[in-house]
């Protein structure tokens, strides 16, 4: 690599990128390499720089100490070596290596460089995977707590010839096609197949994983509240719901069962209950896919992120395009699921914000202690950095290890 002081606008951009900072790409893209040294604490402190991190910096800033360090030392590696000038002093023939005025220079030219401590920087986003695997075990129990209260409510939808669909206004406008959400569920498995490669090759793996077994596992647990207190008519005539066991339990719970394992979807004919309406699961795992793979993936990806959108916005018309849902279950489930998001990421950048205080207001919502637990270890916004989630050599362990045998004389 050529010397900092030489770097181009385009040379700091690949050095933040290559360090696992793209989120300053966009607010230094006008700094050389001189400038990028130049950087301090107080740059921090003030628009742009302080908009993109929320640890004031820090991680960056650990980062060019380093590079001023690595700058140093090429700077000065033909002219200095150890602290002692290369040249000979004024009115000398030899270099005095121990004498008094060799002392002086040495001394005058010795420079304090703070070294930051790589462990500080590792530190900042421990794994835990304990506390994933509680994240798991929360998003599973609300998973089956769903398909329970599904089957519940399904014995309560009135039937189809006394009650019928509700007026929709996008149903006015809009005949039905059959084949639609048949498109809506692959669209959905293909961005749940995505982001579960990426998130096997994020670096953070386990911090993202928890974050998202705990949005997805609150967010069908609202589900529970809302389809159970207030249950609607099916959306359409067309609508073949399950007979009624009436108490059977029995034979709920291999309805309960067969709908776990065909993962709740209408493509594998798991799903044959109704009732399950306000509001839409579907909606939730199209959206929040989406939102995590743009999240964890770099911004230059856009073209990734564009395809994503695609699909994620081609299954919720195709939801409504098969009149499978209501309107308003759509817009409640988008709702719910971007707001829940952006509210548990800001929390989580924003280190002040996870303590309890009176000028917090989010501190008062119910799944503050849970969120604290999850994230009081993660410093700042976690890096978009990726790694092949095995060691090659771990392939290779069946290998016997050769060895040399040596002649001595």
């Amino acid at each position: 690599m050529k010397k900092v002081a030489a770097w181009s606008a385009e040379d700091v951009s690949n050095w933040l990128s290559k360090e696992g900072m793209p989120e300053y790409i966009d607010a230094l893209q006008q700094l050389d390499g001189p400038s990028l040294l130049g950087l301090n604490e107080a740059d921090f402190r003030k628009p742009p720089l302080s908009l993109v991190s929320s640890d004031g910096g820090q991680q960056l800033l650990e980062r060019l100490e380093t590079l001023r360090i690595e700058n140093h030392i090429e700077a000065h590696k033909n002219g200095h070596a150890n602290g002692h000038v290369g040249g000979l002093p004024n009115g000398t023939s030899k270099p005095q290596r121990n004498g008094m005025l060799g002392m002086k220079d040495y001394r005058m030219e010795m420079i304090h460089i703070p070294i930051p401590s790589v462990e500080s920087t590792r530190c900042s986003f421990p794994a835990e995977w304990g506390k994933t695997g509680i994240a798991f075990v929360y998003a599973v129990v609300c998973f089956v707590t769903t398909t329970i209260v599904i089957s519940v409510v399904h014995e309560r939808v009135p039937p189809k010839e006394h009650t019928p669909p509700l007026p929709d206004k996008f149903f006015d406008l809009f005949d039905r096609v059959e084949w639609a959400f048949s498109i809506c569920e692959i669209n959905g498995m293909l961005l749940v197949g995505l982001w579960l490669i990426q998130w096997i090759l994020l670096k953070h793996r386990s911090i993202i994983g928890r974050r998202f077994f705990f949005i997805v596992g609150t967010l069908y647990l609202y589900r529970c509240i809302t389809m159970y207190i207030t249950t609607l008519p099916v959306p359409g005539m067309h609508f073949k719901c399950s007979p009624k066991l009436l108490g059977n339990w029995e034979a709920q719970m291999r309805r309960i069962m067969k709908m776990i394992a065909g993962g709740g979807l209408s493509i594998t004919g798991s799903h044959t209950m109704c009732g399950d309406y306000l509001y839409s699961g579907h909606t939730v795992m199209l959206t929040l896919t989406y939102l995590f793979i743009k999240e964890y993936s770099p911004r230059r990806f856009w073209w990734y992120h564009w395809l994503c959108w695609t699909l994620s916005a081609v299954g919720i018309f195709c939801i409504l395009l098969a009149h499978d849902h209501y309107t308003v279950d759509v817009v409640v489930a988008y709702f719910i699921t971007t707001r829940l998001f952006w509210w548990y990421h800001t929390l989580a950048n924003q280190q002040s914000l996870k303590e309890t205080s009176q000028s917090n207001p989010f501190s008062r919502v119910w799944w503050y202690r849970l969120f604290q637990y999850f994230e009081e270890n993660v410093n700042g916004m976690v890096p978009r950095n990726y790694q092949v989630p095995f060691s090659w050599r771990a392939l290779q362990w069946n290998r016997g290890v050769k060895y040399s045998r040596l002649d001595i004389q």
